[in-house]
């Protein structure tokens, strides 16, 4: 019904056509249970209720089995009534009307059945032979509602079901191949009938399996349920849809479904009962095909073929709508429904078809389309379309409402409308009254809105936007045609919601985290979004028990990734105005599992193939297979790698060598690792060969004077291709032994030959061989015998001074028959014995310094160079072979001449004033000579001023003061020592004048409890200074205390700690410098004051001494004065004659008086 229709029925001062509010639905009863029928209806004024029971009037009331609900068409039995529940049964319609129209409900059935029961059964036994095919039987009692088929046991535990032992839709317990196990006699067969509440147990049936001793035979695979090789099934469309392959056969086969005129979809099928089962959930058109069901086991296969054609009952594909019309307008209602076979549609106008109604030249019906022309007050009616076929009927009502009303808009004004970029903006302006009001809309800015393609005038009045834009924001005026009625609507447009950082495909080891990212960005003036993360389209929570998903902000979690976390994870940013969503997955990945089934073939002397069968990959394709072998018969090298298979290869062809013994695995490799290895392969033994090659590296080894060693690098026990295993060596002279070689045998390296001489030329070689026969013909190679020292010096040593750093040496060459030996060279041995200075203490105490030059064997002179100047040397010469060196020729002594020296050890500059400079040096340490002075070359560093020179012509001196110097410019100083042979290295400095300086007065000063930290930044360019810092406790300020003074600090230092102070005290600082006072200042250290028992006289020993003494004194006058006292001392007689007078009221007198000072004076 329209918003206008639901508008005009809100007021109960407006007539309303009845309209079905609650339809009546089919039901099934059993026995003697209630029957209800519900119908009830809308309208003003209160519609009358009316039945029909198979196309005839049916009064509920009149019946005293029934009552019927007032106000409302529904009745139910009471109980009363005396006959059968049979006598309902039949088909009802419900009719509510007013004085506006009648409304007609759509036709249920209502079947009475009597409550299933079991008939007298026999006992049912079963005996099959182990192996074969056997099929329970149910056959519950025949109802309307199929029940629901549970098999037992006598314990009421479910039989359990799997690939082998199958329940059938006809309620049937199937074997495709009986066990021992199966063996029982309580395969109890329930049946639930859900309407009538009731659970129906059949007779226990008894299997028996026979076994016997052969062999159980295998059997190859035959249909049970459906038999045959094909099955035709009709399906209504949005019902279930199961197709059954149960099938028998010795190994339980395997199902497999595909259908043959198209994609098997996996969306809208489901495989149960072990692929036993394909399940359409809800069947549409575009299932209808062919399936085919394949079981298969080693021995054979079945095919079953399924033709499914799909029908529909009638379902609206376009309703007519309810709707107030003025009078002299044209009405169309369209009423068009479709179903398999095509439905066919009638019209009714109050529940009487309208073929029994006098025609009438306004009304045309055709196509399902009723027109009505010219309409007046008296079309007022409801409508009922009826759409049916074969497989059921439909209806609707729709009413015809003729009426003259003022219009009026029903949207408010002023309403802004908010929707997001892209979106389909609607702007209603939904109005009233009849006829239909015609409604323009205008923009702000004045455009035609209509010659926009996005922009649609929809029939209710709304305004359409579609793919809105900000360009689109603005206010707009929706207007009544023929009146004076308008509303505004203002549209905003918000950027749309997008996400920045989508999540991806992740591939993840189990065990492993994944995260998935969802950032995105919203536009300001939405709240911040909900993200919602779904896994395959259901929604995902965070559990705080299992910890399998985290929600940070926009991040997903999944820890502990494993093979059920696979799948497609989509993140949804919702906002209140749209949602964005965007997906990633989890692949989990591993290492592959090892291969299987290794298998050796084509065994032939040298070679073999080795296959095997890849194990599962994990998802990440196996890039690599390693074949690793390990040898049994030496067993000294673990498993070791033999060859790589690149791809998924699953042979290789391995080439292997004579008399080992293999045994061979394979190990998988993916992007993620290796697999672990295979099981071993069976042990294969290529037979034994002779030797392929001979052992490399021959050579002579000799070290030993008139000895041979022939060794070589010994062969792999792998290369030894058989038993018995050994080297031929053999050795001949150069020169002397003619063709005929020496040779014997031996199972290692070396081999020695004594007394053949010294150096001796041979040709030596090395075979292989074993018992099979010998290697290949070696090669020869020169060996020579071992060598002795040389026997002689070098004669005719000379040496010539090239400059005051380098020599040459000659010498003569020796006669080579005394090197017994291959000649290799000369050595120089050469020592520095210390300068020629005449600081002879000097010369001592510097080291000897020994250097050993080598030259070739044909060399006869060398230029030693890199000597010091001005030293004492002397060299001696050997000549070398391979066995050393031989004796020393004469010692030979030079001299070398004076150099120049080298830099100053050391250059510091001071300055006194602003305008000198004074340098301090140190002599060379190395002088290279004797050193006669020193020239300083200095000038202004940064501009082009003249260089200045300073000769030194006595070499003790070690400072110079240069004055007048400019005391803003920086210098560069460059001071070398000079003897005859030239001026030498130099050192270079550079600095600056100083001015003169002073104590700090910049003064950082940083308390704490016992201490203060005083700090400064000293001048750059000043001298420093020493001066002292002073301090005095501010209490003993009153009491004339003594100023305490710090060590002697340095300006330069930059910091200083005053230590020793007393916490929660107030100090004065001053900084002493040449007796005077510079820098004066207060601080309070930190912490609470503490007691200075110091400062308190009362605590120290003379004020303990001194009251002592007092306290001891007063005794003494106490006890002198008691005694006195007793002797009748100088006492006034009226003083004691009064002495029973109160003190206070006795007169003084002057002698009294005076006691009494003077006994008061002695007390104080």
């Amino acid at each position: 019904m329209s918003m206008l229709a639901n508008s005009l029925c809100s007021s109960p001062a407006v007539k309303q056509p009845p309209v079905i509010t609650n339809q009546p639905d089919s039901i099934t009863v059993f026995g003697v249970e209630d029957i209800s029928l519900t119908c009830e209806a809308s309208g003003n004024p209160p519609p009358e209720f009316r039945w029909t029971k198979d196309g005839e009037e049916f009064i509920p009331a009149n019946d005293p089995g029934l009552s019927v609900t007032p106000g409302s068409g529904s009745f139910a039995t009471t109980g009363a009534g005396s006959g059968p529940m049979s006598q309902y049964q039949g088909k009802y319609s419900c009719y509510a009307s007013n004085e506006l129209g009648t409304a007609v409900s759509n036709e249920v059935q209502l079947i009475a059945e009597n409550p299933p029961a079991l008939q007298k059964e026999k006992k049912v036994t079963k005996k099959v032979e182990e192996g074969e095919s056997v099929v329970l039987k149910c056959n519950p009692p025949f109802s309307t509602v199929p029940p629901v088929i549970h098999w037992m046991d006598r314990h009421l535990l479910h039989i359990k079901l799997n690939d082998r032992v199958t329940q059938g839709r006809d309620g049937n317990l199937y074997f495709a191949h009986v066990t021992a196990a199966d063996n029982r006699n309580d395969y109890t067969c329930n049946a639930q009938y859900m309407n009538a509440r009731t659970i129906l147990s059949k007779e226990p049936i008894t299997l028996t399996v026979t076994t016997s001793n052969s062999l159980v035979r295998n059997r190859r695979p035959l249909m049970m349920r459906p038999s045959g090789s094909h099955s035709t099934y009709h399906a209504l469309r949005g019902q279930s849809l199961e197709l059954e392959c149960i099938v028998q056969g010795l190994p339980t086969p395997t199902i497999q479904w595909v259908r043959k005129d198209g994609e098997l979809s996996e969306v809208r099928t489901s495989r149960v009962l072990s692929d036993r089962l394909l399940r359409f959930s809800s069947v549409s058109e575009s299932d209808a095909g062919e399936y085919q069901c394949t079981a298969s086991n080693p021995q054979g296969k079945a095919i079953h073929t399924y033709t499914v054609s799909v029908e529909a009952a009638p379902y609206w594909t376009k309703e007519p709508v309810s709707q107030l019309y003025a009078p002299g307008e044209t009405v169309r209602l369209d009423c068009k429904a479709d179903g398999i076979p095509s439905p066919v549609v009638s019209w009714s106008i109050n529940g009487i078809p309208i073929t029994g109604i006098d025609p009438d030249h306004r009304r045309l019906v055709r196509d399902g389309v009723l027109i009505l022309k010219d309409v007046a007050f008296d079309d007022t009616a409801v409508y009922q379309c009826q759409a049916h076929n074969k497989h059921g009927t439909i209806l609707v009502n729709t009413y015809i409402y003729v009426i003259e009303l003022p219009p009026q808009i029903l949207t408010a004004d002023g309403q802004m409308y908010t929707f997001v970029e892209g979106q389909k903006a609607l702007l209603p302006c939904q109005t009233y009254g009849s006829p239909r009001p015609k409604v323009t809309w205008e923009a702000e800015s004045g455009a035609v809105l209509l010659d926009e393609p996005r922009v649609n005038l929809l029939t209710n009045g709304t305004l359409q936007v579609t793919n809105v834009s900000s360009g689109d924001e603005g206010l707009y005026t929706c207007s009544v045609v023929n009146s004076n009625l308008s509303i505004n609507a203002e549209l905003e447009v918000l950027n749309r919601t997008v996400i920045l950082s989508p999540p991806g495909p992740l591939r993840v080891q189990p065990g492993n985290r994944a995260t998935f990212s969802c950032l995105a960005q919203v536009d300001s003036k939405l709240t911040p979004p909900h993200i919602q993360w779904r896994k395959d389209g259901q929604k995902l929570f965070q559990s705080s028990s299992e910890d399998k998903f985290t929600f940070e902000g926009p991040y997903l979690i999944v820890a502990n990734v494993q093979a059920e976390d696979e799948g497609l994870y989509t993140c949804q940013v919702i906002t209140s105005l749209d949602m964005v969503e965007a997906s990633g997955s989890i692949t989990v990945v591993d290492r592959p599992d090892p291969p299987t089934k290794i298998l050796i073939s084509d065994q032939r002397d040298r070679s073999v193939t080795l296959s095997w069968t890849m194990g599962d990959d994990h998802n990440s394709p196996v890039i690599e297979s390693v074949v690793e072998f390990e040898e049994q018969r030496f067993k000294e090298w673990g498993w070791e790698e033999l060859k790589r298979v690149t791809g998924s290869k699953e042979s290789v062809t391995l080439d292997l060598q004579p008399y080992l013994s293999y045994r061979f695995r394979v190990i998988s490799v993916n992007d993620i690792g290796k697999s672990v290895p295979s099981m071993q392969s069976d042990l294969y033994s290529p037979p034994p060969q002779a030797p392929d090659k001979n052992p490399e590296g021959v050579r002579s080894n000799s070290t030993e004077p008139d000895t041979l060693v022939i060794t070589w690098k010994e062969m792999d026990k792998r290369e030894f291709n058989g038993p018995e295993f050994h080297y031929r060596v053999f050795w001949r002279r150069v020169v002397g032994d003619g063709p005929t070689w020496h040779s014997n045998v031996t199972i290692e390296p070396p081999y020695t030959i004594t007394d053949v001489g010294n150096f001796s030329a041979f040709e030596i070689k090395v075979q292989t061989a074993n018992q099979e026969g010998e290697g290949p013909e070696p090669g020869s190679v020169i060996g020579y015998s071992g060598e002795d020292f040389p026997m002689e010096a070098p004669m005719d040593v000379g040496v010539m001074l090239l400059n005051s750093t380098a020599v040459t040496v000659t010498w003569a060459p020796v006669d080579k028959e005394t090197v017994r030996g291959n000649l290799l060279g000369y050595k120089i041995h050469l020592r520095r014995f210390g300068s020629r200075s005449h600081h002879r203490g000097r010369r001592a105490r510097e080291p000897e310094r020994s250097l050993v030059v080598v030259t070739g064997p044909n060399e006869e002179k060398k230029v030693l160079g890199g000597l010091t100047p001005y030293s004492h040397y002397a060299l001696t010469v050997t000549v070398f072979n391979n066995k050393g060196e031989g004796p020393h020729s004469e010692t030979l002594s030079f001299k070398t001449d004076e150099g120049a020296p080298g830099p100053p050890m050391s250059l510091h500059l001071d300055s006194p004033s602003e305008t000198e400079m004074t340098l301090h040096w140190t002599p060379p340490a190395q002088p290279n000579g004797v050193l006669k002075g020193y020239k300083l070359q200095y000038q202004q560093s940064g501009n082009d001023s003249p260089m200045q020179e300073e000769t030194i012509d006595n070499h003790t001196v070690t400072q110079l003061t240069l004055k007048q110097l400019d005391p803003h410019s920086r210098y560069r100083f460059s001071l070398r020592g000079r003897t005859s042979a030239g001026d030498g290295e130099p050192i270079t400095r550079e600095g600056v004048t100083t001015l003169d300086g002073a104590p700090p007065s910049n003064i950082i000063m940083s308390p704490g409890e016992k201490y203060v930290n005083l700090s400064w930044v000293p001048g750059q360019r000043h001298r420093s200074v020493v001066f002292q810092v002073q301090y005095l406790k501010k209490q003993d300020t009153w009491t004339l205390g003594k100023w305490q003074q710090t060590e002697k600090v340095n300006s330069s230092a930059s910091f200083y700690q005053l230590k020793g102070l007393t916490p929660g005290s107030q100090y004065r600082l001053r900084i002493l410098f040449s007796n005077n006072t510079f820098w004066d200042n207060e601080i309070s250290t930190g912490g609470a004051a503490e007691m200075d028992v110091r400062a308190s006289f009362a605590t120290r020993g003379w004020f303990i001494g001194l009251v002592s003494a007092t306290v001891l004194l007063f005794l003494v006058l106490l006890l002198l004065c008691f005694i006195k006292r007793n002797k009748g001392g100088r006492y006034s007689v009226k003083d004691k004659e009064e002495g029973q007078i109160d003190s206070e009221a006795r007169p003084m007198k002057d002698e009294t008086f005076g006691e009494y000072r003077l006994e008061h004076l002695i007390v104080f």
